[in-house]
């Protein structure tokens, strides 16, 4: 009925551990949209040439995607 199965971390996260992981998972979707809408939206009011918003907009999604990483290597650890 009862799995005897137990998880890596059977301890439960404080509330402050919690609320880190929350805030980080925040800045990395907010890292991966203007990522994005660097690229993708035209009117977007930035003096930059397409290449320039290219590269722009893909060093944003990889620091994001880097952020997520450490989140979760972070996460496993404590």
């Amino acid at each position: 009925m009862f799995s005897t199965k137990k998880s890596q971390n059977n301890t439960q996260k404080s509330p402050k551990q919690r609320f880190l992981f929350v805030l980080g998972l925040v800045f990395f979707l907010m890292y991966f949209i203007l990522g994005m809408m660097i690229i993708f939206w035209k009117e977007l009011p930035i003096a930059l040439s397409w290449s320039g918003r290219l590269i722009m907009g893909i060093l944003l999604i990889a620091y994001s995607f880097f952020r997520f990483v450490r989140l979760l290597q972070n996460n496993r650890e404590a």
